[in-house]
């Protein structure tokens, strides 16, 4: 159930966020981008879709001028978990494409404040949440969880035991973006 992306157009942005000359306002331009493009492929492969007819602008000159196609549904409903770590910055940048894509009723943001623990000897050993704001039930909700962090393992368990243990209902899916 892991999917890693091996887009040469993806792995040439990475490498340039990566190198360290990258700067900002360039750094929040490449994270913006990778995340847009992650989230359209996980859209594209994970999301409900429907088929629609749109009347065109052409329709006044022709009375059949339509669009019909398969496009995902934009009644789904999803939360983008926004972990406040390592940085916020890439959940806002869900949050806004989705609303972009999907009716924005049916997307929200939920926010979890978290901080790394470390054991005596100074090593890292888990992550705590110190503080949540859930937007309500996750029932049939899709949990979007774009992680900044690299070592994302204990972090990504520790938000998905969050929402079993505290929050209302089971979601759809829980998926988390991470760029590593």
């Amino acid at each position: 159930k892991v999917h890693v992306l091996e887009d040469p157009l993806a792995l040439s942005l990475l490498a340039k966020l990566c190198s360290k000359e990258t700067v900002q306002p360039h750094i929040n331009r490449l994270v913006a981008a990778l995340y847009r493009q992650m989230v359209s492929t996980v859209i594209a492969a994970e999301m409900p879709t429907r088929i629609v007819t749109v009347p065109t602008r052409m329709i006044d000159h022709t009375p059949r001028a339509v669009w019909q196609g398969k496009i995902v549904d934009p009644r789904i409903r999803v939360a983008v978990v926004c972990l406040a770590r390592a940085g916020i910055f890439p959940s806002q940048v869900t949050y806004d494409f989705l609303n972009e894509i999907l009716e924005p009723t049916g997307v929200r943001q939920d926010h979890m404040l978290m901080n790394r623990l470390t054991d005596a000897a100074g090593h890292v050993s888990g992550a705590a949440i110190q503080g949540a704001k859930i937007g309500g039930s996750v029932d049939g909700v899709t949990l979007l969880i774009p992680d900044p962090m690299g070592a994302t393992g204990t972090t990504i368990t520790t938000v998905l035991e969050h929402y079993r243990q505290h929050v209302p209902g089971r979601p759809a899916q829980a998926i988390a973006l991470n760029l590593i």
